[in-house]
């Protein structure tokens, strides 16, 4: 008897691994790409498989509970998948603090880590600086990314049209009186932060402190790292000497984190 296509896919390896699993989370992939729910023609245009194959990968994260059915036919993530982000980002948080703890060395500031979590920044990881008046910032801690130094090394990297889509879904509250509050605004800091290569929060978060902040390219997840002090110490000066420190130590952490495991240095 012919072998049938389900036990072909199952056994079938792509590249040392199981071709049926580097499937599912292709399409896990594409799915978190589309906004997290996808119809299966979509998902068939896109991954270029054919919709039975589609739909029998697609069952089967439904039934582990990673992926679920609307009433509408068409598939959302599933609430299992939180717990492994939650997991996967305190980890990227520890993988990522020696990286920190260099950043305070060098520049004598606290140094952050921060995701993009939806439409929100979320602190994931901290090194405090040394100094008696110093920046404090709760890992978990989650901010709107308008009137962050991270918001804007991270949404740099989008396209205009997703940023005014997120800053319509958010709004843009006034942190402060020099926060920025308008789309068109906003859109025009961002050019300046990709003709500069790096973002600043200049009292837009908080009165008398500055943040510096660059993205950490290749990121498996959008992520940013940032120096923040008191406005008298992180002067334009100062700039100067820390940027190409929090660009450098960028490309390092990127680098760890493509490797093996993730293994910091």
């Amino acid at each position: 008897m012919p072998t049938s296509s389900a036990s072909t896919t199952d056994s079938a390896k792509s590249g040392g691994g199981v071709q049926s699993l580097e499937r599912a989370f292709d399409l896990l992939e594409r799915m978190a790409d589309a906004g997290g729910e996808v119809g299966l023609s979509e998902l068939s245009a896109s991954s270029g498989l054919p919709l039975p194959t589609i739909h029998r990968l697609m069952r089967t994260l439904v039934s582990c509970g990673y992926v679920r059915q609307q009433p509408n036919r068409r598939y959302a993530l599933g609430p299992r998948l939180i717990r492994l982000g939650e997991s996967a980002s305190r980890l990227l948080g520890t993988w990522a603090r020696p990286y920190l703890a260099r950043l305070v060395e060098e520049t004598g500031e606290t140094a952050n880590m921060a995701l993009l979590d939806g439409d929100e920044i979320v602190y994931v990881a901290q090194v405090p600086s040394k100094h008696s008046m110093r920046m404090f910032t709760e890992v978990g801690r989650r901010v709107l990314p308008h009137s962050t130094g991270v918001g804007k090394a991270l949404l740099a990297g989008f396209p205009d049209d997703e940023v005014r889509a997120l800053l319509s879904r958010t709004g843009m509250p006034a942190a402060t009186e020099k926060t920025i509050t308008t789309p068109d605004g906003f859109l025009a800091a961002l050019v300046g932060v990709r003709d500069q290569g790096y973002a600043v929060d200049d009292n837009e978060q908080e009165i008398g402190v500055r943040c510096l902040a660059v993205s950490v390219p290749n990121s498996p997840t959008a992520a940013a790292i940032s120096i923040s002090g008191p406005a008298g110490r992180v002067t334009e000066a100062a700039t100067d000497k820390i940027v190409p420190v929090l660009q450098q130590v960028a490309v390092e952490l990127s680098e760890a984190l493509a490797s093996s495991g993730g293994t910091a240095a």
